[in-house]
């Protein structure tokens, strides 16, 4: 069992108000989960300050507040721990507490705004190839080694996040991939941990809901690069305008992918078809299965970080051959009589639509019609609404505008939101359908043989979050019903 004083080593401490050798049983920073001789971390959150639940915290057994201002009144017996940021105290308290997994093993953050989760996932499905055991930290899911712990963010919280370290410290992980999202690192979510390397994808329009300004967004993303330490990697994608950017000010050692300069890791697409990608990796002659330029930059990503992990360029290419993509990201499916290629991909910024439209357009062979079904989620960067329907009629012969996730939001008024971004002379091609199936299956009505179906947005999500109740939802489970159903 640890003490306050244990778990405090580190921390960036104002005051202190009674003893630190106080035994802590636990962390949370959910007063509901505190129970007898925990912790209570209190964190001014987005939707909630945790200083109005210190009461309730010590009502439920708390025996130490970590807090940014004092209450009026203090228990007696209780040890209360001023700090200059509870938020950034949770990260290095609960690395203590943990016994700091992070330093255990070796710790790879993928950062951008597309291509998160096909890096990390990817990074995990290599090295576990190459026969090392493996943690996975993504949006789609957790994983120690085969076993999966179901996500809920894209980041844990501090107190999760180094609970999960731990346990794969335990069941004897070498290596750690996870995905770092702008609200993780603004809301210090990472604090504390040690990072073995860290990797930039690219970044564009998306999360402004949360972040108000694109420079501000920049400015977060770029934050996890200063935080390195000099014994890690810095891996760019120098294709992106802002890829350097993001390593001005880092002190671990800069390294760059790209398809278009000179580079570290230079690739160059030979092919890319539905069959695959051939492209050469610093002159070496590859075939790949995954499909689609931006699935190249993930690939090169990917290459470089594990020849900085010291790996075997050779051993690595030929692993990295064989794999598959991550669930939901240009996931497709063939009908058996008309042959329509139906594909899911999570979609859900301009950009990553305007990418996967660009590697459908390559693939397509001659008159093929592409079928677009997309939405916006609610209570999200309603500025991308407008956008987005404009991307898709842009670069799709037919869209049909539907409900993505709607949350707290009337679906009908996204949909309105997003059919301002479609320019006149092209709004015949759009339909509008609320109900996300009923979209679905007038795509797969409007289909001709070997036409394509893109459904965007949701990816390997398995619900619709409508009014904080999530509704069972698998749009590849629903387009190949609708295929079938249709005798397509």
């Amino acid at each position: 069992m640890k003490t306050l004083r244990d778990i405090l080593y580190n921390v960036s401490i104002r005051e202190v108000h009674g003893s630190t050798d106080t035994a802590v049983n636990s962390l949370s920073i959910d007063s509901r989960a505190i129970g007898q001789g925990d912790a209570f971390i209190a964190i001014k959150g987005v939707h909630a300050d945790g200083h109005l639940f210190i009461d309730k915290a010590l009502a439920q057994g708390a025996a130490a507040i970590i807090c940014e201002e004092l209450p009026q009144s203090l228990a007696e017996g209780i040890t209360y721990v001023l700090v200059n940021s509870s938020a950034t105290a949770a990260g290095v308290i609960a690395g203590n507490f943990y016994d700091n997994p992070s330093h255990k093993l070796k710790l790879v953050g993928v950062t951008g705004t597309n291509g998160k989760t096909t890096i990390a996932t990817l990074l995990f499905r290599l090295f576990s190839k190459l026969r090392f055991h493996c943690g996975l930290l993504s949006t789609v899911q957790n994983q120690i080694g085969d076993k999966i712990v179901p996500a809920t963010h894209t980041t844990p919280d501090a107190i999760h996040l180094n609970a999960l370290l731990a346990e794969m410290v335990d069941e004897g992980c070498e290596y750690v991939f996870m995905e770092v999202s702008s609200h993780a690192v603004h809301q210090q979510r990472i604090a504390g941990l040690k990072f073995a390397g860290g990797i930039f994808s690219n970044i564009t329009h998306d999360h402004l809901d949360y972040h108000k300004t694109f420079d501000e967004y920049i400015r977060v993303k770029k934050a996890f690069f200063d935080g390195l330490p000099p014994t890690a990697f810095a891996l760019t994608n120098l294709d992106d305008k802002r890829g350097n950017v993001m390593l001005q000010n880092t002190r671990a050692k800069k390294q760059s992918y790209s398809l278009r300069t000179v580079a570290d890791f230079k690739g160059k697409i030979l092919e890319n078809n539905l069959t695959g990608l051939i492209m050469t990796v610093n002159e070496k002659e590859v075939h790949f299965r995954l499909i689609g330029e931006f699935n190249a930059y993930n690939l090169l990503a990917v290459y470089g970080a594990a020849i900085l992990l010291g790996q075997d360029k050779d051993e690595v290419l030929q692993a990295l051959s064989d794999l598959s993509g991550a669930e939901g990201r240009f996931d497709y499916i063939m009908s058996v009589n008309d042959r329509i290629i139906g594909i899911v991909d999570y979609a859900h910024t301009p950009d990553a639509l305007l990418n996967v439209l660009a590697t459908i357009k390559n693939l397509r062979k001659g008159n093929e019609q592409v079928i677009t079904v997309v939405g916006c989620g609610g209570d999200r960067d309603t500025a991308k609404r407008p956008v987005m329907a404009a991307v898709a009629t842009e670069h799709s012969d037919k869209v049909i505008l539907t409900s993505d996730n709607p949350r707290s939001e009337d679906p009908v008024a996204i949909i309105h939101q997003m059919e301002a971004g479609i320019p006149v002379h092209q709004r015949k091609k759009s339909l509008s359908i609320t109900d996300r199936k009923e979209a679905i299956k007038t795509a797969v009505s409007l289909a001709n043989p070997e036409d394509i179906i893109l459904v965007a947005g949701k990816g390997h999500e398995k619900y619709q979050d409508i009014q904080g109740v999530k509704h069972p939802f698998d749009d590849k489970q629903v387009l190949r019903e609708m295929l079938e159903l249709m005798g397509k």
